[in-house]
């Protein structure tokens, strides 16, 4: 090892006097940690913070302030190791240099207690032992008591006594996860700051943002957190707040990292590789869940936040929205064009254009004819599905929604005051007519009215919003106007403002325009840029009274579990609900579309990359706009994004007003045809969708699935988000740029077989170039996989009375499997009252098994599985035979096996759902 020594000369200390040095090591560019997060940086300012000014870099984004040395000031004391966790306190000498100093005063003594819960979740927490702090009420599934064992634990956990720090090693292969003995601790009132080093560089997570890669760039970008009305954008976080990412170590071992604070933040990669936390409030709280594979990651980590929804079978079919309908009779013509052109759908969307100026619970006299319009959807098979805003108007006469808010107490007003926090939003004042040719800032001053929000924390508001929707789909002064929706989209859940704070300005200073303000894309605004004042009063259920400034995140969160009751209340049935704004856990009652996007080619890949984070976040049952919100799509534009969103989990085309049509009959027929091709392919997989959505229900699976999670060994996958499966057996690959007819592909280390022809591919481990013209989206089935299918109909209410096949594609070892969740398609929690069937198919050689495994739900179809495909074949095929609980029967099938393509075709078969079956072709 070469010598390193840094001598110092010249040097006149006198003995016997106390002296400091301090010097720059030389910190190699990589390992600069900022010193001065807030912008202005300035020799002058750094020095100030006693950090070092260094402006010779080589690469953008290196900070010119950075810390001078290990330390932070902080040591920890009085460490204490135990079976069930380690705990210490922990000090501040001084505290060291750095962002917060000057500007709130550090705390003194803080607590870290680590608790070993299972032998795969970690939990560490750093806290104020002097004063409460606020924590996130959001609660998490923990055991009871720890339960990790001293042989099983997976994990072994240091507290680093000087400089502090909390390291986290994993222990099969040594490879420390967390390491945050770094000079960057800082824990203040307002502004608190830790720092970990990285087992890698491939870092997956945090939301939610426009994230241009699935996996992070780890050159000195920063993300802020923070919910708002912001369509996607780089760098500008849009309507939810995950604060949750996952790690894949050199070795192809995963693990999760979540931090349980819903205040303001950032985090800050860089190529150390570290990462930097900085949040305005709370507490660290940090769960680390350890795999080791990323689909347990998922599954750990959905066990502590949450379970998925199971969404109802009808909300995997297509669904129509647009923002600027005109009428009902516009929304009819729609629905019956779709009908003849024969195009699935299945859900049919209003959004605030049906009510009387955008007021909620109202109906506009251009949609008075709404009402039956639904009850005729519903006869034909669809549904329907109503958005509700949360802001409430009250410039009204007589408005029983903000009467009946107000005796309540529902709405969030100043501390210490009865005074009510106004927003504007979307409904108009009375009596004007709005001047679009305004700008819109001029709009929002002429023309809206002032809006209050909604607390839903509060036991009040929840009985008072389950009410008011209760008369939409009941209304008690006029049935003929009650609309049976099967479905709400709740939105501007952030909550959403168009001026900034309140009509008549926010009252705290400090909390709207923090000491340290995170990196959002409008620091100068303050944290109430677009959003109602930070000092609003809220009230936990408890009666514990929280600032906005520390529950903003979770706005939406708290809105979503209360619409989901009532609207369960109100159908009988499972209902469907989307909300835009979310938190970890939020997957639990809702799906996520991903926000406003604009009609432009790069929005498809993003679009990948979101659906793929989501699935991280737990929240499966999700999609973005098909064809774009904003601007005109173009033909081909739409038409790509049109075979992408056939595989969206949640499947749903809509734009917003102005722009032109971009439905599948408001092209052109040959349009329509290609939509029609596509989605009924979608709706041909829907059974297999519908089970992978119940294993994520049931088990924390992911549904659409990023390639690295079934072929972790193989570095290629790390990055590949172009492309994406579901489940483990499904590839889909679309096109994703402009002018393509043919599409370079990545197929993993296993069979491949061409979903359309059922033909081996031949390739893998490669990339490889295939046709892919304009109405053709490239779908391959990874052997080893079964799925199920069933015959596709006009919608589901149809589609699930008609035949069910399977696709069995054999892998090396002539083995594959797969399943089929199956009940009654609406019931509320039929999984946990067992009301359904699960089906498992194992093929070997040339056996296929079709076995139940739950028998609790009787189709009322008669359903039988009639078509098999075994793919993969290569021996010419003698004959099949099908026993029945374990008896031959003769089912009066037919046999095709094409000795070139491989696939052994088995058709005219009649197994009834739900019972056991063994076919063996010989």
């Amino acid at each position: 090892m070469a010598l390193q020594v840094a001598e110092v000369q010249g040097l006149q200390l006198p003995l016997g006097e106390s002296f400091t040095l301090l010097w720059s090591m030389g910190t190699r560019e990589n390992e600069r940690f900022d010193c001065h997060p807030n912008p202005g940086a300035s020799r002058e300012s750094c020095e100030s913070l006693g950090c070092v000014w260094n402006e010779s870099t080589s690469t953008s984004g290196v900070p010119f302030c950075h810390y001078p040395g290990p330390g932070s000031g902080y040591r920890a004391i009085d460490v204490r190791y135990g079976p069930d966790g380690v705990t210490a306190d922990v000090t501040c000498d001084g505290c060291g240099p750095g962002a917060a100093a000057g500007v709130t005063e550090p705390v003194g003594t803080l607590r870290v207690e680590a608790t070993f819960h299972t032998d795969h979740l970690l939990q560490f927490k750093i806290f104020d032992t002097s004063r409460r702090r606020y924590e996130v009420p959001v609660p998490l599934t923990l055991p009871a008591a720890p339960e990790a064992s001293m042989e099983g634990r997976l994990y072994d956990v240091t507290i680093q006594d000087e400089p502090f720090g909390v390291q986290v090693r994993r222990r099969s292969s040594g490879t420390v996860i967390w390491d945050s003995q770094l000079p960057t601790f800082t824990f203040t009132d307002m502004f608190i700051q830790i720092s970990t080093r990285l087992p890698s560089a491939n870092i997956y997570g945090f939301g939610e943002s426009e994230h241009p890669s699935f996996r992070h760039d780890l050159n000195w970008h920063t993300w802020g957190m923070f919910t708002r009305d912001q369509p996607p954008g780089y760098k500008l976080n849009s309507y939810g707040f995950h604060p949750f990412y996952m790690a894949l170590e050199d070795d192809g071992n995963a693990h999760g990292v979540l931090l349980l604070n819903s205040n303001s933040m950032d985090v800050t990669f860089q190529p150390t590789p570290a990462l930097t936390y900085r949040t305005t409030g709370g507490i660290l709280d940090f769960y680390v869940v350890l795999g080791p594979t990323p689909e347990e990651v998922v599954q750990e980590y959905t066990q502590l936040i949450g379970r998925p929804v199971l969404p109802p079978y009808w909300g995997l079919g297509f669904q129509l929205c647009r923002y600027g309908y005109e009428n009902d009779s516009e929304i009819a013509q729609l629905v019956q064009d779709m009908n003849r052109a024969q195009i699935p759908l299945d859900v049919q969307y209003s959004d605030i254009d049906y009510m009387e100026r955008q007021l909620d619970f109202t109906l506009s006299p251009k949609f008075q004819g709404l009402p039956a319009l639904v009850d005729q959807i519903r006869r034909d098979g669809m549904r329907f599905v109503l958005i509700l805003d949360p802001a409430i108007s009250a410039n009204e006469t007589d408005y029983l929604p903000f009467e009946r808010g107000k005796e309540q107490d529902v709405f969030i007003k100043y501390p210490n005051s009865s005074d009510i926090i106004y927003a504007k939003v979307w409904p108009d004042f009375p009596n004007v007519e709005v001047d679009e040719s305004l700008d819109w800032d001029t709009q929002v001053e002429l023309f809206r009215a002032f809006a209050a929000m909604p607390d839903f924390f509060r036991n009040s508001t929840r009985e008072w919003w389950a009410r008011e929707i209760a008369e939409v789909y009941d209304n008690p002064r006029n049935a003929s106007l009650s609309i049976r929706f099967d479905g709400l989209w709740i939105d501007m859940n952030e909550p959403s403002s168009f001026v900034h704070g309140s009509v008549d300005s926010c009252r705290d200073q400090q909390l709207n325009f923090p000491p340290y303000m995170p990196q959002l894309g409008s620091r100068s605004e303050g944290l109430s840029y677009k959003t109602i004042c930070m000092e609003g009063q809220q009230q936990l259920p408890d009666g514990t009274p929280v600032r906005h400034f520390d529950v903003h995140n979770l706005y939406g969160w708290a809105q979503t579990p209360p619409t989901l009751q009532a609207l369960r209340s109100l159908t009988g049935e499972r209902g469907l609900l989307i909300t835009r704004s979310t938190f970890p856990g939020s997957g639990r009652w809702a799906g996520h579309w991903l926000g406003d996007n604009t009609a432009a080619w790069d929005q498809l890949h993003k679009s990948i990359i979101g659906m793929l984070e989501f699935s991280l976040f737990g929240i499966p049952y999700s999609g973005a706009d098909i064809c774009g919100f904003f601007q005109d799509s173009t033909y081909e534009l739409c038409a790509r994004w049109m075979e992408l969103g056939a595989f969206y989990p949640y499947s749903r085309n809509h734009n917003g007003k102005g722009s032109r049509r971009q439905d599948p009959v408001g092209w052109d027929s040959a349009f329509a045809e290609l939509s029609r091709a596509v989605l009924l392919t979608r709706y041909r997989l829907l059974p297999h969708l519908y089970t992978l959505l119940f294993h994520a229900h049931s088990g924390g699976h992911t549904v659409v699935r990023p390639l690295l999670h079934e072929f972790v060994t193989d570095p290629t996958t790390w990055n590949l988000s172009q492309q994406f499966l579901w489940g483990e057996g499904l590839l889909i690959s679309p096109v994703l740029e402009e002018g393509l007819s043919s599409l370079r592909l990545y197929l993993p280390d296993a069979r491949w077989f061409d979903f359309y022809t059922g033909e081996e591919v031949g390739i893998r481990r490669q990339f490889v170039e295939l046709p892919a013209p304009l109405g053709h989206i490239n779908l391959h089935v990874r052997g080893g996989s079964i799925l199920p299918q069933q015959e596709p109909a006009n919608n589901t209410t149809y589609s699930r009375r008609n035949a069910l096949s399977l696709t069995v594609a054999l892998d090396d070892a002539l083995r594959a499997r797969g399943s089929l969740f199956w009940d009654d398609g609406v019931g509320i929690d039929t999984v946990e009252a067992g009301r359904y069937l699960l089906m498992e198919f194992t093929a070997h050689t040339n056996v296929l098994e079709l076995r139940v495994l739950h028998g609790g739900y009787v189709d009322p179809n008669a359903l039988r599985f009639t078509q098999i495909r075994v793919l993969g074949v290569a021996a010419p095929v003698g004959g099949v035979s099908v026993e029945r609980n374990g008896q031959q029967i003769q089912s009066g099938h037919r046999v095709e096996h094409d000795g070139t393509t491989q696939v052994l075709t088995i058709t005219e078969l009649a197994l009834e759902l739900g019972q056991n079956f063994t076919l063996t072709w010989t």
